[in-house]
């Protein structure tokens, strides 16, 4: 079994769609449908979207829910943290060797948490 999509919610569209597109426009990752309630990006063997949700209520981030992001190496992970806050995201933990993994975790515009991980570690002198 492997996971097939993912949806966070949110409460402004036009917003979301800026952040992820330029979020993911040096990735593989592509914009692919969408509709007024929700906009679709497509990888090699997954699919996230961004949804107003179906209850019209405003969209809410779930306390321990997180979204990840594995690349190839961990320069790509400093990228994308660097980005997400230059988008206007919050940073909840900079870019770091944690065990195996190196990560860094941000919260995206309605403050959904997501994390940016390599299992490659980082070579000396990366952001710590």
């Amino acid at each position: 079994m492997k996971m097939d999509y993912l949806v966070l919610g949110t409460s402004n569209m036009d917003a979301s769609i800026a952040f992820y597109d330029a979020l993911f426009a040096q990735d593989e990752f592509a914009q692919v449908f969408a509709t007024e309630r929700m906009t679709f990006w497509q990888g090699k063997d997954f699919t996230f979207a961004v949804a107003i949700p179906f209850n019209e209520e405003p969209a809410t981030n779930g306390n321990g829910t997180m979204v990840g992001f594995t690349f190839d190496a961990s320069e790509k992970v400093e990228q994308h943290y660097h980005k997400a806050l230059e988008l206007g995201g919050t940073c909840e933990g900079q870019p770091n060797q944690r065990g195996p993994r190196f990560s860094a975790y941000v919260r995206d515009l309605d403050k959904n948490k997501i994390v940016f991980s390599s299992n490659v570690q980082a070579a000396t002198g990366s952001t710590q």
